[in-house]
């Protein structure tokens, strides 16, 4: 599992060959398998494949511009309403998709949305997104069309046993 956690890392380039439905579908449940506060599972996905709203995706803000590139954006939101822990709960499940798609040697790249209000206004206008529901992050997903070596930020240092 460490291998797989290493060879996650922020892909921004993909070909243009599509994602395969039992990818998609394997990315989701990957997802949805994260631990939630009270096992409410706030978290809901919005899957985007078509070309002009995966362009308009791209325009949100300075740092989207690759999911114009990417066959498919899971746009990942949390239920606010039903818990007060839907960013930690769906930043798990966005980390775990993320995870997911490095062991099927997917590119993705988490692209942050919340708290920006001025982005989450966008992606919500863009793709009818109800009020209920508050827009976490973006996630372009394909297959690479860049390399990166498998890594870690370890830092000694950043490491204290039993207390500071």
């Amino acid at each position: 599992m460490l291998e797989v956690i290493k060879k996650r890392r922020s892909i921004r380039r993909y070909t243009s060959e599509s994602i395969a439905d039992e990818d998609v579908r394997a990315l989701l449940e990957a997802a949805m398998a994260a631990p939630s506060a009270d096992n409410l599972q706030p978290w809901e996905f919005i899957v985007v494949d078509e070309p002009e709203l995966r362009r308009k995706l791209a325009e949100t803000h300075p740092w989207s511009s690759m999911c114009a590139g990417a066959p498919v954006i899971f746009v990942v939101c949390g239920n606010d309403r039903r818990s007060k822990h839907w960013v930690e709960d769906a930043s798990a499940a966005t980390e775990n998709l993320l995870l997911c798609a490095a062991g099927r040697d997917l590119g993705a790249v988490w692209v942050g949305i919340y708290p920006n209000q001025g982005s989450e206004k966008h992606v919500r206008e863009t793709l009818g997104i109800p009020s209920a529901l508050r827009v976490l992050c973006l996630v372009p997903v394909g297959h690479p069309a860049e390399e990166k070596a498998p890594g870690t930020k370890f830092d000694e240092g950043k490491v204290h046993y039993n207390g500071y």
